[in-house]
């Protein structure tokens, strides 16, 4: 016959262990993504023409153009390399990012999954 109330098998240590593990999990994701907010990621396009730096706070810090390629009768593809350099920071910013977290983590993915009851 189950005993009534409680939890058999000594639930509540385990409970108890595990909020400990959620809580210090969360304390290492805010240290991790207040020192990614720190960081500043470079990318290039047109060979090094454009260059656009972008903060871990998702900001743009810095673009640079090379004198060669501001044409004023092509305005569209000095727009075209900007809006590509700035697709790649981002993207080596997330992919960083994102590695950071599932480090942390390790990998559990969605709400609640890889949790251990």
């Amino acid at each position: 016959m189950a005993k009534r109330g409680g939890f058999p098998g000594g639930m509540p240590g385990n409970m108890n262990n595990i909020m400990k593990q959620a809580q210090r999990m969360q304390r290492q994701m805010e240290e991790t993504t207040k020192e990614l907010e720190t960081k500043e990621y470079t990318a290039s396009a047109g060979g090094g023409a454009v260059s656009v730096t972008v903060s871990g706070k998702k900001e743009v810090t810095a673009v640079k153009l090379s004198e060669e390629v501001v044409d004023p009768d092509d305005i569209e593809m000095l727009e075209d390399l900007i809006v590509a350099a700035t697709n790649e920071a981002f993207r080596q910013m997330e992919e960083e990012s994102s590695a950071a977290m599932a480090k942390l983590t390790g990998g559990l993915g969605g709400m609640g999954g890889g949790f251990p009851f």
